[in-house]
């Protein structure tokens, strides 16, 4: 659901760019964010343990949450798609 919410968000600010240019920067995004959890310095882990550095940072790294974002945002290409002829 995070990285659908970052590919619509993406989509919104580049209304029109090409699908591939939302896609590559969506999970660019989602991406960094993953890897960013692997960085333990203390103003960051202070900045987790907040409820906004706990929903936007997260907190433990993990492989499948790198599937789970490329699954996130091909549902939000697919319902794009699907939308898209709806608002020409």
């Amino acid at each position: 659901m995070w990285a659908l919410m970052v590919y619509f968000i993406v989509r919104f600010l580049f209304i029109n760019k090409p699908v591939k240019f939302i896609v590559a920067w969506s999970l660019l995004f989602c991406y960094t964010i993953e890897f960013s959890q692997l960085y333990k310095a203390p103003w960051i882990y202070y900045i987790r343990h907040t409820l906004f550095g706990r929903l936007v940072l997260g907190d433990t790294f993990l492989w499948g949450d790198l599937l789970c974002y490329t699954i996130g945002v091909a549902i939000g290409v697919f319902v794009d798609d699907k939308l898209s002829p709806l608002t020409r």
